[in-house]
This record gives structure tokens, C-alpha cells and sequence, in this order.
């Protein structure tokens, strides 16, 4: 009954929309104030204060304070993977009449994203094909980082391989990617590969929000690497 009512509990924390708009929010991985996070949802600031105790009590974000500002974020990886699926549980619903802008963006986060710490939308589900076709990874039983993907990670991308086995964190993990609803490359090796693309810029960020986009580097770079599918 223990497990029975924390679960309820954790849907109960989710089931208000202006928590699960900050927690959608928040998947962009980075630290936000209340402040930031009341004009997104668009809510009082005391209002945005409220939720937010509700979901740091709940385990579901932490608080960080820096000098006087205080921030928050997701509590930790494993939290991201439960918005990721639970979003991804539903199915495209048709799009309203909206403004230029708006669908703009909307387009954008499609065509790429940060999910948390790694890629995802059809960038990310690209690349986790032409790893997946080139051996790299296996998803055929399961979901897991070849001994080439490995080598490929550590040898092409420089990627250190004490940092790739960190922690309790698995190497490699699928997530279902809500917009594409098919798996991206998630884990440790999802995280460390979205850093390295963005740190060569071969990925960039749109803006300030999740969204990313292949540059005409990462495009060539990647290219000589991985046979990538048509990501336009």
C-alpha cells in the first residue's frame, strides 16, 4: 500500500497543468527561477511559488541557490526520462490556429531539442538510426552501446570512457520521443554526445529554449562519420 500511495501521490503532483508545464519547461536542463518559470506558465509569482514547493516536497525538482537567487531544476535524470515518456504516451492532437511565431517554434523543437541532457526530436532519433545501422548501437535486444559504439564514442568523438560508465546511470537507455514517437539515445552516452556535438558546434541552440539545430559543420562532420537521413 506504501508504493500504492506514493504513486498516487506522484500523479497528483503531475496532475495540476501549471506543474506539469514547469516540469515540461525544466527539460531543457537548465536552472530557472520562479520568476522566469511564472511568465512562462503564465501565472503570479506567488502562485509559481506555491507549485514549486509542491513539486521540490514531491522529489520531483531541486532547489539550487547561487549568492541570493535561488533556482530550480529537475531533481535528476531519471526524472526527465518519466516527463519524456509520460508525454510521449500521447498522441499528436491537431494544432489550433496559431500565430507565425508560435508555429515557428513549434516547428523548431520538432525538428530538434534537448531532451533533459541529450538530443532529441528528429535530429536525435536520426542520429540514433545511423548508429544503430552503422553497429554502433543495438535495438535489437534492448538498447545498449555496442563495443564499436564504444570505440566510435572514444575514438572519433574523444569521448572519455571513465565518463561514459559514471555513475549508476545506464551507458545507453531509449526514450520514446514524444513528437517522433520512436526511441532517441539517451543514458550517459546520450548526455556526453549531445555535449561534445554542442561543444564542437556542430549542434547549436535556437534561442534560449530547447531547441537546436545541425549546423552546416556538424552536418559535414557528421556526414564523414554516419550515414544521417535527410533531418530538414
Amino acid at each position: 500500500m506504501n508504493r500504492a500511495s506514493d504513486l498516487a501521490a506522484l500523479a497528483a503532483l503531475l496532475a495540476d497543468q501549471t506543474r506539469a508545464a514547469m516540469c515540461l519547461a525544466l527539460l531543457d536542463g537548465r536552472a530557472w527561477t520562479a520568476g522566469e518559470l511564472a511568465a512562462h506558465v503564465g501565472v503570479a509569482p506567488s502562485t509559481a511559488t506555491g507549485h514549486l514547493h509542491r513539486l521540490i516536497d514531491g522529489g520531483l525538482l531541486a532547489e539550487r541557490r547561487q549568492g541570493r537567487h535561488r533556482y530550480v531544476q529537475l531533481a535528476d535524470p531519471t526524472v526527465a526520462h518519466l516527463i519524456e515518456d509520460l508525454s510521449a504516451r500521447f498522441g499528436p492532437r491537431p494544432a489550433p490556429a496559431r500565430g507565425l511565431r508560435e508555429a515557428t517554434a513549434g516547428a523548431a523543437l520538432r525538428r530538434g531539442r534537448t531532451c533533459y541532457d541529450h538530443l532529441a526530436g528528429r535530429l536525435g532519433v536520426g542520429l540514433t538510426d545511423a548508429m544503430t545501422a552503422a553497429g554502433l548501437l543495438d535495438q535489437a535486444n534492448g538498447f545498449a552501446l555496442t563495443a564499436t559504439g564504444l570505440a566510435w564514442l572514444t575514438d572519433e568523438l574523444e569521448l572519455s570512457p571513465d565518463e561514459l560508465r559514471s555513475g549508476r546511470r545506464p551507458v545507453a537507455r531509449g526514450c520514446l520521443d514524444w513528437t517522433e514517437r520512436r526511441q532517441h539515445l539517451a543514458g550517459t552516452a546520450g548526455a556526453q554526445l549531445c555535449r561534445r556535438l554542442l561543444d564542437n558546434r556542430w549542434v547549436a541552440r535556437i534561442g534560449s529554449g530547447r531547441a537546436v539545430r545541425l549546423t552546416p559543420a556538424g552536418k559535414t562532420a557528421l556526414g564523414r562519420l554516419l550515414e544521417l537521413p535527410d533531418l530538414d
